[in-house]
C-alpha cells in the first residue's frame, strides 16, 4: 500500500514535521504493532515501551525545554499520536493523556514551583499522571461535580469519587489532578483542581476496568475518603478547576480526532494488504469492485479526518480560536475510525472476528473515540451553538 505519508506535502507538513512523523511510525510499526497483540491480551500497559517513547521525547513534544520539553509544537504531538494510534491505540491514549490530561494542565495553571517539581519526570516519561474528572454522576455535565474539598488546618480534605481515569493506577502514577467543589460562588458551586498525590491516605486506586477496548491502556476508578493534601496543591486559582479543564478538554479534542485518524488509517493499510492477499474464487479480493469501493470510501475517511485535526492543530498552535474546529475534528475522525474498523472488519470476514488481527482490536477500540473526551453529542453541542442554533 502506498503510505499516506507521501500525501502529505498536501497538508503543508514541514520537512521536520515529516521526519518526526517517519520517526514515530517506524517505531510503531517495529517496536509497538509487535507486542501489541499481547498486551491487548493481557489487559497490560507495556512500561517499558512508555519508557523508550519518553526516551524518543514524545511526551515533551509540546512543551518548552526549560521544563524538559522539545519545544515543539501541539501539531507535532498531535502527528505522532497519529502513527502510533494506527497500529495501537492503547499506548497512543497513553501518550495522549499523559500529554493532555497529566502534564498539560500543569504546565497551563501550575505556579512556577509546581512546574519544576512535576513536570520533568512526566515529560520524560519517568512519571504519567491521570486527571479526575469524570463521577458515577458527573460525565458529559462535568457540572455535577459531587466530590468535594474544604480546608482544614492548612490540608485540603478530599471525599467524593472519580470513574474512567486514565494512567490513575500504573506503577509510574506520580499524582492525579482532580476537580472538587471547594465552595460557592455567585450561587453556583465553585469547582478547583488539586493534585492529589499516589499514595496519600484516603486516596484508594480501585481495581482496573475490565473494557471493551483500550485493554493495554490503564483506566482505574478512583475513591477519596478525608484525603488529605498540602493547601499549596491546589492547581491554579480557586473556583477556576472548570473553565480551565474545559480549554484542556478542547485541545483534547484535537488529539483524539489525531489518534482516530491514525485508527482509520490503520484500517485501510490492513484491508488493502488482506485484499491483495486473499484469493476468492480463484481471485484476489482485491479485484473485486465492491472491496475496491469500500477501500477507496475508507480512505477518503482518512484524508477528511487528518485535514479536519491538522486545520485545528495550526489554529491551535496560532493562538486563534479553535474549540468548534476541535470539535468538528473530533466528531468527523472517530466517525472515520468506527466506520471504517467495521468495513475493515467486514473485509477480513471471519478472521476479523480474531483478536489477533489488528482491525478487531480497531473495531473494539474505536467505539470510545465517539465518547472519551466529548462525545458525539456534545461535539454536536458545540457546533450548533457556534451557528447559533443553542
Amino acid at each position: 500500500m502506498k503510505d499516506t505519508m507521501d500525501t502529505y506535502s498536501s497538508y503543508d507538513v514541514s520537512d521536520d514535521e515529516r521526519e518526526l512523523a517517519g520517526l514515530v511510525r517506524g517505531f510503531a510499526d517495529d517496536v509497538i504493532a509487535p507486542i501489541a497483540y499481547e498486551a491487548d491480551r493481557t489487559h497490560t500497559l507495556p512500561l517499558d515501551v512508555v519508557a523508550q517513547m519518553g526516551e524518543l521525547g514524545l511526551f515533551g513534544l509540546p512543551f518548552p525545554e526549560e521544563y524538559g520539553g522539545q519545544g515543539g509544537t501541539y501539531f507535532a504531538l498531535c502527528l505522532a499520536i497519529e502513527a502510533i494510534g494506527r497500529v495501537d491505540q492503547s499506548l497512543a491514549i497513553t501518550l495522549e493523556a499523559g500529554v493532555s490530561l497529566g502534564a498539560m494542565p500543569v504546565f497551563r495553571f501550575g505556579n512556577e514551583s509546581q512546574k519544576q517539581e512535576l513536570l520533568p519526570d512526566l515529560l520524560a516519561a519517568r512519571a504519567l499522571a491521570g486527571f479526575g474528572l469524570t463521577e458515577p454522576e458527573a460525565g458529559s455535565d462535568a457540572g455535577a461535580t459531587r466530590t468535594n474539598a474544604h480546608l482544614d488546618g492548612g490540608e485540603w480534605v478530599i471525599n467524593g469519587a472519580k470513574q474512567f481515569i486514565t494512567n490513575s493506577g500504573t506503577a509510574i502514577t506520580r499524582f492525579v489532578t482532580v476537580t472538587a467543589v471547594t465552595g460557592e460562588q455567585d450561587g453556583r458551586k465553585q469547582i478547583s483542581t488539586i493534585v492529589v498525590p499516589n499514595g496519600t491516605p484516603g486516596f484508594t486506586v480501585e481495581p482496573a476496568y475490565d473494557k471493551v477496548g483500550w485493554r493495554a491502556s490503564d483506566t482505574h476508578p478512583l475513591t477519596f475518603t478525608d484525603a488529605r493534601v498540602p493547601e499549596g496543591n491546589l492547581l491554579g486559582e480557586r473556583g477556576r478547576g472548570f473553565a480551565n479543564f474545559l480549554h484542556i478538554l478542547d485541545e483534547g479534542r484535537i488529539a483524539i480526532a489525531a489518534l482516530s485518524t491514525g485508527a482509520a488509517e490503520g484500517c485501510v493499510q490492513a484491508a488493502t494488504e488482506y485484499a491483495h492477499s486473499r484469493t476468492v474464487f480463484g481471485e484476489q479480493l482485491a479485484t473485486r469492485q465492491a472491496i475496491q469501493f469500500m477501500i477507496a470510501r475508507m480512505h477518503a475517511r482518512v484524508h477528511t479526518a487528518r485535514l479536519a485535526w491538522h486545520h485545528a492543530a495550526r489554529l491551535r498552535d496560532a493562538g486563534k480560536p479553535f474549540k468548534t474546529e476541535a470539535a468538528v475534528a473530533k466528531l468527523t475522525a472517530s466517525d472515520a475510525a468506527m466506520d471504517n474498523a467495521r468495513d475493515a472488519t467486514q473485509i477480513f470476514g471471519g478472521n476479523g472476528f480474531m483478536n489477533e488481527y489488528p482491525v478487531a482490536r480497531h473495531y473494539r477500540d474505536s467505539k470510545i473515540l465517539e465518547i472519551g473526551e466529548g462525545t458525539t453529542e456534545v461535539q454536536l453541542l458545540v457546533i450548533a451553538r457556534a451557528l447559533g442554533l443553542a
